[in-house]
């Protein structure tokens, strides 16, 4: 694994990786690769004394390893750290399993640095309303899946593994997505609207034609080019880009089609827990994130209740007396002050700006010193 002469440490973590790659995908095993080859190069350029699993220490090995990390230059960000931290420490481990005298403790929790907190990046109404007209316009077979995409978000391997049969038929009206294993191994029912069902049927209509000698012709891909090959993933970014470029739009990622889904779905009122099982996600945390990006909507829908509620509700009118009131001197001035507090104390509970409301507040605190001092002046 390294460019010199594979020493015994070089070649346990090979026969490692040789041994994963039974029950993980490709594309994991060659990241796992990438990042012990990263490793073994660090050790090998800086302790070139360690040939064996057994010499590895935390001190100065680890240590070391971890401080070179955090001081490369551009700097990684902590998502890109951690997920180096974790391919090394499970294959120290599953190294040790296998008996290999590695010390424990090598790589702890307090190593790991924290997540970033990415939030979703949806699209606007107005940009999503755009680039949906612009899709529609083109029409063609890679549109056409960005399209399915938006409409159900799945995500962008999800929509290049959809086979011809993915679209599944319970009953009455109520047809689902199958949406095949992912990128957390899970698969799941999406239900689909009659706009997402015509998206799917066009998909059919202008994919490649399935090979003849096919046995079972529905297991194709569903995304098939008319020279028989699959599309990939360059081929959807791509489309997407062309797409939103005519259409006025930012440069738009294939992930925000799904982050413009679950957004739209949330405002719409669907349940956390619902939105949840139709992006896949394992943890309600995952959908929680969202919650954050529509934050804005919900103060100003309660704004806007709140100034709906100011309108409704009309100022009441003044209590009556017994006795006409005066129309002269003091006591007249002081059922003036009196008339005024009230209509303030009115207007005052309708008031949602705080700063205003304190000054409002002031305002009648002043007033009442001022109908204080009137009455006073009555007194003989």
């Amino acid at each position: 694994m390294s460019t010199t002469q594979p020493c015994e440490l070089d070649r346990s973590f090979e026969q490692q990786l040789q041994a994963m790659a039974a029950i993980l995908r490709p594309g994991t095993i060659k990241y796992y690769r990438a990042q012990a080859n990263r490793f073994l190069r660090y050790l090998h350029r800086n302790h070139p004394e360690l040939t064996t699993p057994a010499q590895l220490r935390r001190n100065p090995h680890i240590l070391g390893w971890l401080k070179s990390l955090a001081e490369e230059n551009p700097p990684i960000v902590n998502r890109t750290r951690l997920a180096a931290l974790i391919c090394i420490r499970r294959l120290l481990n599953d190294l040790a399993d296998n008996g290999y005298p590695i010390p424990h403790g090598l790589i702890l929790s307090q190593d790991f640095p924290p997540r970033d907190l990415y939030l979703p990046k949806p699209l606007s109404p107005e940009l999503d309303q755009l680039l949906t007209i612009e899709l529609r316009r083109i029409d063609d077979l890679l549109a056409n899946a960005l399209l399915l995409m938006r409409l159900t978000g799945i995500r962008v391997g999800e929509c290049l593994r959809l086979n011809r049969d993915s679209m599944r038929h319970l009953g009455g009206d109520q047809w689902v997505l199958h949406v095949p294993l992912g990128k957390l191994h899970n698969e799941r029912w999406v239900p689909m609207d009659d706009e997402t069902r015509k998206t799917f049927d066009r998909i059919l209509s202008l994919a490649g034609p399935a090979a003849i000698d096919t046995p079972n012709p529905t297991s194709l891909p569903l995304l098939l080019l008319s020279n028989g090959k699959t599309v990939q993933y360059g081929r959807i970014h791509e489309a997407l880009q062309a797409a939103a470029k005519r259409a006025g739009c930012p440069p738009v990622r294939p992930h925000q089609l799904r982050h413009t889904f679950a957004t739209a779905m949330l405002r719409a009122g669907i349940s956390l827990p619902a939105l949840k099982e139709l992006l896949g996600h394992r943890d309600i945390r995952m959908t929680m994130v969202y919650v954050q990006v529509t934050q804005k909507d919900l103060q100003r829908e309660y704004h806007q209740a709140r100034r709906k509620m100011a309108m409704v509700h009309t100022l009441p009118a003044l209590p009556g007396t017994r006795d006409e009131a005066p129309d002269h001197g003091i006591p007249a001035i002081c059922h003036a002050v009196d008339a005024v507090r009230h209509q303030l104390e009115m207007y005052r509970r309708q008031v949602t700006d705080n700063s205003v409301e304190g000054k409002l507040v002031s305002l009648g605190r002043r007033l009442a010193k001022l109908r204080a001092t009137l009455a006073a002046l009555q007194q003989p």
